[in-house]
């Protein structure tokens, strides 16, 4: 992980307005990294960049929009997780409402934990994350290896 991440930033309907106010109380922060988010909660977050900082689009920081999650958003993550390209997750979810693409929220979660990214779903966990002093430094995580797994005989 080089110092400049790659965050992934999605947020279940009823948790978009939690997301929003953390980017938004936490911009300074995050305007030197680059986002990466699924369908609305893109839009918000360069709302939320634009409102904060009165500024234009041009001086945004890098804001990558994914479709929506139901519509493959979800997909389009997980493989950009499972190719390196994702340092951080902030997935705030709604353990309260019934998900329709419930297991695509697992397998999020799932390959998040299989490639060893930091992953937030809840606003406290987000803060201690983006607090942590090895959020603006490089840092190396530990990879596990898979190998004896992938090369078992069935």
């Amino acid at each position: 992980m080089k110092k400049r991440k790659t965050i992934a930033l999605v947020a279940h309907d009823n948790r978009k307005e939690d997301l929003v106010e953390w980017v938004y109380y936490n911009w300074q922060k995050l305007k030197s990294h680059k986002l990466v988010c699924t369908g609305t909660t893109g839009r918000l977050v360069t709302e939320a960049f634009l409102k904060k900082t009165e500024a234009t689009v041009d001086v945004l920081p890098e804001i990558i929009k994914l479709k929506s999650g139901p519509l493959g958003g979800d997909q389009q993550l997980g493989s950009m997780i499972a190719t390196e390209q994702i340092d951080i997750m902030i997935f705030l979810w709604d353990p309260m409402e019934p998900q329709p693409h419930d297991v695509d929220v697992k397998a999020l979660e799932r390959i998040s934990v299989l490639y060893n990214i930091p992953l937030a779903t809840n606003r406290a966990s987000a803060d201690f994350l983006i607090a942590s002093e090895l959020f603006d430094t490089d840092y190396r995580p530990k990879s596990k290896d898979y190998s004896a797994y992938i090369n078992r005989k069935v």
